[in-house]
């Protein structure tokens, strides 16, 4: 049936109001994720870091005289080990990733560096919490010129937090308020590890952004009208449902959705990485773990897949890093990994974050079936 360009587009905006988490936006770009092989820590971390970046085409023309903010992930309490293995080989980012990641930004023309992370529980400094964790913060503060910490748990050093509002309306929270260190920078990069998640299945470059919720807002011992001062517990409240941020931050949209942690993590870390974009992911799995995303969860082992994948897509480099570990990124709840839980990129996708179609996303660099390594089967 012939309708008018006017019927077309009013048929068109109906459905966008009746779908409004479906939207993607039009002639967007092929997403390019590439892969590189790399055994250990050592000489040849540095040169598959850069052969990395050279495949996206080059970190230059993403950091050049810009301020750059890296969120590393340090989940947990400093003590917290598998076994006898230092944090870094098991559920840390490594230390020398992130050190080669600030070298090679600083190589490519940088202004600034900021090293963030929201230490468990703690506003003392970040290198503090390093320290801790058996690690020289100087390693890092060297590795190029200009380089900052800042733990994002609380407000910092900054007067106000900065308000992020998600597109759409979001899924589960209309927007956040974050340390400053997230509005404050021109590039915002996810250094994630590369493992597995008792709540969400998965945790890639997307969940690694769910630490930049600050636990004084989002946190069990946040403040109910304003937040608190210092952070106290992590961010149960999230996972649950038992209470609301602040109330001087959006509070959530249906305090009537399931209270269950399957169902809200993946759609409030959806919502969170829609609301803060990532400019560069960066997932690390030259040695991590499998079973779970630290030493607490039962049955989680030590592995070393050898693997770094990075994309300046969040959704198409976690999809790909779903893949090298075996798991299908269009797998539904009770599917592996998301047996217990939604899956985390499908939320992402609807709100046009990117996709996590394999047939959409151009690879580079190492073939997915010559780098893949089965999680469960390790």
């Amino acid at each position: 049936m012939y309708c008018t360009r006017r019927q077309w587009m009013a048929a068109a905006a109906g459905a966008i109001a009746a779908r409004p988490f479906r939207l993607r936006a039009a002639n967007v770009p092929t997403p390019r994720v590439a892969i590189e092989k790399c055994p250990d820590y050592g000489p040849e971390l540095l040169p598959a870091m850069q052969r990395l970046f050279d495949q996206l085409g080059g970190l230059e023309r993403l950091v050049k005289g810009k301020t750059v903010a890296v969120k590393i992930n340090m989940t947990g309490d400093a003590r917290y080990r598998l076994g006898r293995l230092p944090a870094e080989d098991t559920h840390y980012t490594h230390p020398r990733v992130i050190g080669a990641t600030v070298h090679l930004m600083g190589r490519a023309g940088a202004h600034r560096v900021r090293v963030l992370e929201s230490c468990w529980s703690s506003s003392e400094p970040l290198e503090e919490f390093m320290l801790q964790s058996n690690w020289e913060p100087r390693d890092i503060l060297n590795a190029a010129p200009r380089v900052e910490f800042e733990n994002t748990d609380y407000l910092g050093r900054a007067k106000q937090y900065a308000r992020f509002n998600t597109p759409h309306g979001g899924h589960m929270f209309r927007g956040f308020d974050l340390n400053h260190s997230y509005a404050d920078c021109d590039v915002f990069v996810s250094l994630a590890k590369m493992k597995e998640h008792a709540t969400a299945g998965v945790t890639l470059s997307i969940k690694n952004c769910f630490g930049t919720l600050p636990a004084t807002i989002y946190g069990d011992g946040a403040g109910v009208d304003e937040p608190s001062i210092e952070p106290h517990g992590g961010r149960g409240f999230i996972h649950s449902g038992s209470r609301q941020p602040s109330k001087s931050a959006p509070a959530e949209n249906d305090p009537s959705t399931p209270r269950d942690g399957g169902y809200r993590i993946p759609r409030v870390i959806a919502d969170v990485v829609a609301a803060r974009p990532v400019d560069l992911a960066i997932v690390e799995a030259v040695r991590t773990m499998a079973g779970g995303e630290g030493p607490w969860i039962e049955h989680s082992r030590a592995i070393r897949p050898g693997i770094l994948v990075a994309g300046t897509n969040c959704v198409a480099t976690d999809a790909v890093s779903m893949a090298v570990m075996g798991f299908d990124p269009m797998a539904k709840r009770g599917t592996p990994p998301f047996e217990t839980c939604d899956n985390t990129l499908e939320f992402a996708e609807q709100l046009g974050v990117g996709t996590r179609d394999l047939k959409r996303i151009e690879v580079l660099g190492t073939p997915i079936h010559q780098a893949l390594f089965r999680y469960r089967q390790a």
